[in-house]
């Protein structure tokens, strides 16, 4: 789910845009979109629109109680940028603490650092003030149980034993290893994965940008995916813009799409090419790969563009602008 905001005309400065997922990302645009109104910063806005998410388990594969890994267990990767210092705070791997995009921002306020992981960063947030917390709900335990009982498919390995596709691990290494092509990953990828992202663009053409989720379902603990890495799950600079990525993160986080996408409006592409550009360079090697990325400029302009494949042919977000009365639907089609 992707958001875009653009902030309220402000002592008569031209107003830009934030673009988010739709549903129950909504009432994140909205938050974002009540906190630039009430004179509140770019990170701000980015840190409760994301937060908000994370209270309501957007989509389940936002916050807690969602996405259980492996061993059950449900855990959080976020990140923050801040396009005037192009400081960024996240986490990864965040166990027993909900709030993974606070924690995200307390990282750039309080540390030297970019990214903490694991029990670790688990451990700082606790330190910040957050509440240790479980994370598992009913429903999660349900769908790991669900998972089990089918063999534990679909995963995440290959070129195991025993054979990942069609029974539980613990696998090894074989002896001898014969890869396999892969499985087509869309029908793995399109239902079961999404993230919050948010790009805002401030009334004096500040961005801030910043990601929530809680990765692939199933994932292998340990695993991290695009969203808290800069400049894959999002990417802020106030000279050029900014953007954010959903997807499948392992694939993705190969290619930076953010980054690359901010790098296109610098050289003056229109943001709608700039995401259709980005998308383009995955197909070349991951032709199935899921996934979507939206852009916005320091002047307000905006776009978005998907990956065609079975089951995922039109992409929505959400966006919100002195333009707009309220948080707004766009579709692009995919390419």
């Amino acid at each position: 789910a992707l958001l875009l905001l653009v902030a309220p005309q402000l002592a008569g400065a031209a107003g830009l845009p934030v673009v988010i997922n739709t549903w129950a990302f909504r009432k994140a645009a909205e938050t974002a979109w009540r906190v630039l109104q009430l004179g509140g910063s770019e990170l701000d806005a980015v840190e409760r629109g994301c937060g908000q998410c994370e209270v309501d388990q957007c989509d389940g594969s936002v916050g807690y109680g969602g996405s259980p890994d492996e061993s059950g267990e449900t855990t959080l990767d976020a990140m923050i940028m801040d396009g005037n210092t192009m400081e960024v705070g996240a986490v990864a791997d965040l166990r027993h603490v909900k709030n993974a995009i606070g924690v995200a921002r307390k990282v750039i306020e309080y540390t030297k650092h970019t990214l903490l992981v694991g029990e670790s960063a688990s451990l700082f947030a606790v330190r910040m003030g957050f509440p240790y917390e479980d994370l598992t709900t009913q429903n999660s335990l349900s769908v790991y149980s669900k998972w089990i009982n089918q063999s534990c498919q679909p995963n995440y390995w290959k070129n195991v034993v025993p054979d990942s596709t069609k029974s539980c691990g613990p696998y090894k290494r074989p002896e001898k290893v014969t890869c396999k092509e892969e499985e087509p990953i869309s029908q793995r990828s399109v239902h079961n994965h999404d993230t919050i992202g948010m790009v805002v663009i401030g009334a004096s053409g500040t961005v801030a940008s910043g990601t929530s989720t809680n990765g692939a379902i199933h994932k292998i603990p340990g695993r991290v995916g695009d969203s808290p890495i800069a400049g894959a799950g999002s990417y802020a600079d106030s000279t050029a813009g900014g953007a954010a990525a959903t997807g499948d993160g392992d694939i993705m986080m190969r290619f930076l799409p953010s980054y690359q996408a901010v790098e296109y409006m610098r050289m003056g592409t229109d943001p709608t090419v700039s995401c259709q550009k980005v998308i383009s360079r995955i197909q070349k090697y991951a032709p199935r790969f899921f996934g979507a990325v939206i852009c916005a400029n320091t002047t307000g302009s905006y776009g978005a563009a998907c990956n065609k494949i079975p089951g995922f042919t039109q992409f929505h977000f959400m966006v919100s602008s002195p333009l707009l009365s309220q948080p707004t639907e766009q579709v692009v089609d995919c390419i």
